[in-house]
């Protein structure tokens, strides 16, 4: 029980290798203990009263610590039981073929999906907004950011943008926003995605119910209509515990790769 916490419980209150208030120390410490595996899900933590007795630490403190990394997801309380290690997400891959909305790939695999909205308006469009989409002065945007949830597990933040042309009325969106687009005739038929990996910042962590810091799968892209024209700019924050992208790769023609060092 908590046996990967016994080496990483100094007194917090001699240890420097964390600042901060002393729950915020505790809060780390079991953080990286389950980051680096010291901690496996399903693990279960000491006593409130063991475990402020290893750190030299309240139980107040102890129970302040915990009660926030249950609030982030990282462990959970069962009643009579005790708490634990929260179980990692189910991966959910998705290919890098295929233009599909986030609603179509959960459901194609039976899941539940739905969004919590943190945003959905008309606004003046950044720099990099009018650039990417082809916007003349004095156009504005449409911007859509929510929450993605498949099963009730938190998978991605999303934030779009597209010309008011295209979506003159954002609160249309409830769901999927390429269904909206297609009864308008200006579904995107490709996109260019850019995915680099990332840290999570404290705001972002919170919403998808992951210790900050944790890794993240970051994506930028840009989809175009078949006549060439930009039409949505997106940028998604996926959890990189609970997802994964793959593609496939097939050898070219011999007169392709001629010359190439294999």
């Amino acid at each position: 029980m908590g046996d990967g916490l016994i080496d990483i419980l100094p007194s917090l209150n001699e240890s420097s290798a964390v600042g901060g208030p002393l729950y915020v120390k505790l809060q780390r410490l079991i953080e990286n203990a389950v980051r680096e595996g010291k901690l496996l899900p399903g693990d279960a933590l000491p006593p409130e009263r063991e475990l402020a007795a290893m750190a030299e630490i309240s139980r107040v403190t102890v129970r302040k610590a915990v009660q926030g990394l249950v609030n982030d997801g990282l462990l959970v309380q069962r009643h009579g039981s005790g708490t634990f290690v929260a179980p990692r997400s189910a991966r959910v891959e998705q290919s890098l073929s295929h233009l599909t909305s986030f609603t179509e790939d959960m459901a194609r695999r039976g899941m539940i999906v739905r969004s919590t909205w943190l945003d959905r308006g008309v606004y003046a469009p950044s720099p990099e907004e009018m650039v990417t989409l082809g916007l003349s002065s004095g156009e504005k945007v449409a911007r859509i950011s929510r929450l993605r949830v498949a099963n009730d597990t938190p998978m991605a933040i999303e934030r779009a943008a597209l010309s008011i042309h295209v979506l003159p009325n954002p609160e249309l969106v409830t769901l999927s926003l390429y269904a909206v687009l297609a009864e308008s005739g200006n579904r995107p038929v490709r996109a260019i995605q850019r995915i680099s990996a990332a840290i999570l910042k404290e705001n972002d962590a919170k919403l998808l119910q992951v210790p900050a810091g944790s890794a993240s799968l970051n994506i930028e892209r840009i989809s175009y209509l078949e006549s060439g024209k930009v039409i949505e700019f997106t940028r998604s924050i996926y959890r990189a515990d609970a997802y994964e992208f793959v593609a496939e790769l097939k050898l070219g023609e011999s007169s392709e790769i001629s010359g190439a060092v294999l």
